[in-house]
């Protein structure tokens, strides 16, 4: 059960006021207060689950519906040429508020907005154990 009060649940239940551009039986899709640029949206379930692990993988679909729909309207009415989806799981990946949200950040030629820094593995056999260790974990 989320902790209350979960900003994003009490926007889904209309508590709080919202910008809203988007909304169907499982998900809601709102303008962001801090937005990267404007047109920059949240897309959340209404239901509370605090990351991806949370998640059901059955409310998928609706929420990829939601997405394409969501990022071309913004698109079209920002003029952006293309938009990033962005969704964080856990603080230390930057993620503030602990309902599972996806953000539709629009996106301009030139503007700027830097992606993280891409690195390496030191050797292709460095590359293979790790992708070996990650097969270990996988729940089937």
């Amino acid at each position: 059960m989320p902790e209350e009060p979960c900003i994003f649940c009490r926007i889904a239940r209309g508590d709080i006021p919202c910008a809203k551009i988007y909304e169907d039986d499982a998900v809601l899709a709102f303008l962001d207060l801090a937005p990267v640029h404007p047109g920059h949206a949240l897309v959340i379930p209404k239901v509370h689950y605090a990351n991806l692990l949370e998640f059901p993988s059955e409310l998928a679909p609706a929420v990829f519906s939601a997405l394409k729909k969501v990022g071309a309207a913004v698109m079209e009415a920002t003029g952006a040429s293309a938009f990033n989806v962005m969704q964080n799981n856990g603080l230390a990946a930057g993620q503030t508020v602990f309902h599972i949200h996806w953000h539709i950040i629009p996106r301009f030629d030139g503007d700027g907005l830097a992606m993280w820094p891409q690195g390496g593995y030191a050797t292709p056999a460095d590359m293979q154990d790790m992708a070996a260790r990650v097969i270990s974990h996988l729940k089937k």
